[in-house]
């Protein structure tokens, strides 16, 4: 049984504990919109602690919703190298055009307006819409289902698209109109710093532990209810880290699908057998071979590098050769191939 009515007595003691506890982060110190916005898309699917230093260099390199949108693609993904789901990057910038097309620079003050940003759906639009501008909507992400499925008693499924609406209609009827963005920011807090996702939750540290169902009941450890993941596939590929002359080959991946755009060192499935005969490449002599694993939401690579000496600079069109200095500055190398830097680090 769910009893949404608990969630009534939450923002009183929720915003105390918020002016109290409340974590100083440089997006909170100056709420406008371009850096609400910049911080939350880095803050999906990221921890707070390694979004901190991107935050700060991405608002040093592009300070304005017009920097963003004439930055070239490659300098944009060299700014997000690491953070991963790079889509949100592109969306960035897909988002910040339509400002400058469609809403003459400024960005947008209404919620269905942000909302009708590339890469804006219903939770990142509310955090902006709450924080900077100080409309009454909610921001429901993983954080505040958990918090609120704990309190109500909830044992449905929260990954359950309606699960997200019970809850974010039942948050509107509760929302402060005086502090909509410190009641949402409060919530995501809670939830990521108290009401923790592994492992058992801060009860004692907790403003609503007097009134929250799964505390009382003892049941903190069974709520809330997540459907389970499907299995990710695993994939074994080949990694030729290809050198000539101090420098080691990269390519460029399609614009759609995995890590789509990205520069990288050249890969197939399976053990790489003729992939150099088939990239019209000279063969050249295997100086060192090292394993690697990179886990992506759904998928995982066994990961095989060869690193190869290579007696000629021909490349396959579109290739490169890139020197140290320009893999540090000015090609962004996806983290699923990071673990082989080391190594391309040893012949460059």
């Amino acid at each position: 049984m769910t009893h949404l009515p608990l969630l009534a007595q939450l923002p009183i003691p929720l915003l105390q504990w918020y002016g109290e506890h409340a974590r100083v982060l440089p997006w909170r110190s100056q709420p406008t919109p371009y850096r609400v916005w910049v911080s939350e898309i880095m803050l999906q699917q990221t921890r707070v602690a390694a979004v901190l230093s991107y935050f700060q260099r991405f608002l040093s390199a592009l300070p304005t919703v017009a920097d963003l949108a004439a930055v070239p693609d490659d300098q944009l993904m060299k700014l997000w190298e690491g953070l991963g789901y790079y889509s949100r990057a592109r969306n960035l910038k897909k988002a910040a055009l339509q400002i400058m097309e469609q809403f003459d620079g400024v960005f947008p003050s209404t919620y269905e307006e942000i909302l009708s940003l590339a890469g804006i759906g219903a939770y990142t639009a509310g955090a902006i819409s709450s924080i900077a501008f100080g409309i009454p909507v909610p921001a429901v992400d993983g954080n505040v289902l958990r918090v609120t499925a704990r309190i109500t008693g909830f044992d449905g499924d929260i990954a359950a698209p309606q699960t997200k609406r019970t809850f974010r209609d039942a948050i509107c009827g509760i929302i402060p109109l005086s502090q909509p963005g410190d009641f949402n920011q409060a919530l995501m807090e809670l939830g990521a710093t108290v009401c923790l996702p592994n492992g058992a939750p801060l009860c004692d540290q907790c403003p609503a532990a007097l009134f929250c169902t799964a505390h009382l009941d003892d049941r903190t450890a069974e709520l809330p209810v997540k459907s389970p993941k499907k299995p990710r596939r695993v994939e074994a590929r080949t990694v030729f880290l290809l050198f000539y002359e101090r420098a080691v080959a990269l390519c460029k991946r399609p614009e759609k699908g995995l890590l789509s755009g990205l520069w990288e060192f050249p890969n197939v499935l399976g053990d790489g057998a003729g992939a150099l005969e088939v990239w019209n490449i000279a063969p050249g002599q295997t100086v060192e071979i090292q394993n690697g694993k990179h886990i992506f939401t759904h998928i995982e690579w066994h990961m095989t590098a060869e690193a190869v000496a290579l007696q000629s600079d021909v490349l396959p069109e579109g290739w490169v050769w890139a020197n140290r200095a320009e893999l540090q500055d000015t090609y962004a190398i996806p983290s699923a191939f990071s673990c082989f830097l080391p190594l391309a680090d040893r012949y460059i």
